[in-house]
């Protein structure tokens, strides 16, 4: 029995190092998947935010519709319209960029509302501080409101980011060959599937611990500077 379970943990480790390697070019794929999305998302939040706050009630309807349509809908639904359903009326992309809109479309709606959150928590007497000063709505805006929303919203937007670089094992689905599909394709080859998804969950784990150790010396230096 000894003998067997040995067998299996070495059977097991060297199928590990044997397939480590082969999954550099799917976790370059998630990492690629993971910036664009993570980068367009927070540009689409912070649009969708500065949108939501000018008040004229199309718009706020608007982006209010946006946001519920991401919340209420799964993200696998929306990257396969994306690519599947699109094309039925004339609009069409690659699969990796339809990954990329979709998975941006999708963490856009939750950034602008942690954006938003991170705003309205900002002391309404600073504003009016600034505005006695000269400055104007935006001027305000840019120079005081959202240098203070920005550190404010730093963890939440780090929980969001961790959220975006797991979600983008979800294109695999439109045949974006990341670190799910390579796992899925080397499990058909071998028949062996424990240490395929034991690589997989490794580096979905190497890439998160840096994403949050880089955000947690953000989060601190912020802070530092607010003394």
């Amino acid at each position: 029995m000894l003998n067997e379970i040995i067998n299996s943990i070495i059977i097991f480790a060297h199928t590990v190092i044997e397939y480590a390697p082969k999954f550099f070019p799917g976790v370059v794929m998630t990492l690629q998947l993971s910036f664009l999305s993570i980068l367009l998302g927070t540009v689409f939040g912070l649009i969708a935010t500065m949108l939501k706050m000018t008040k004229i009630k199309a718009i706020v309807k608007a982006i209010d519709l946006y946001i519920s349509i991401v919340r209420g809908t799964p993200l696998l639904l929306q990257l396969i319209f994306i690519f599947q359903a699109l094309p039925q009326i004339g609009i069409r992309f690659s699969p990796f960029v339809s990954a990329i809109i979709g998975l941006a479309f999708h963490n856009g709606a939750y950034i602008s509302e942690i954006f938003r959150g991170a705003i309205d928590s900002i002391d309404y007497g600073q504003k009016e501080a600034a505005r006695s000063l000269g400055m104007t709505k935006w001027q305000a805006m840019k120079r005081v409101t959202l240098p203070q929303a920005f550190k404010r919203s730093v963890p939440a937007l780090g929980n969001q980011f961790i959220i975006a670089i797991k979600d983008s094992s979800l294109a695999s689905v439109i045949t974006i060959t990341e670190t799910l599909m390579l796992t899925r394709q080397y499990t058909s080859a071998t028949f062996n599937p424990w240490p395929m998804f034991f690589i997989a969950g490794f580096y979905y784990m190497v890439i998160t611990t840096v994403l949050s150790k880089g955000l947690l010396r953000l989060e601190k230096r912020l802070k530092v500077y607010e003394r």
